[in-house]
């Protein structure tokens, strides 16, 4: 049986970020398009994750990757529209149960590329 990640996401001026939360996944797969994310992978107990957002808006998936850590796998999208708010991050204006907006990295982005420049450097270089 498959079931969908529990998912964050935030925005900033140049990418969007979309994290899954999934500890000690395996058979990852990040399938980044320009305007589809499709997510899948195991986890230690054998139980499957699936998730496909259409996106709200078009990214660059060749400026795209994904990080994977213990505790997550995070995405992080160039956007085609850089300094354009993403008011959700999917393409229909609905909310599934797993989707939720990341309060913790939110903010107000007026002038915040140093700060997102340092967090995709920093994602980068693992």
């Amino acid at each position: 049986p498959r079931q969908p990640a529990k998912t964050l996401w935030y925005d900033r001026p140049r990418y969007v970020f979309v994290e899954f939360c999934v500890e000690d996944s395996t058979d990852v797969k990040v399938v980044i398009e320009d305007c589809r994310l499709v997510f899948s992978c195991k986890n230690a107990d054998g139980v499957e994750f699936y998730n496909e957002i259409n996106l709200y808006g078009r990214v660059n998936s060749k400026d795209s990757q994904e990080k994977r850590s213990d505790r997550s796998i995070t995405c992080f999208m160039r956007k085609w529209k850089e300094k354009v708010a993403w008011p959700r991050i999917t393409k229909e204006n609905i909310k599934p149960a797993w989707l939720s907006v990341d309060f913790d990295n939110w903010r107000d982005w007026e002038g915040d590329e140093e700060v997102e420049r340092a967090m995709v450097e920093e994602y980068a270089e693992v």
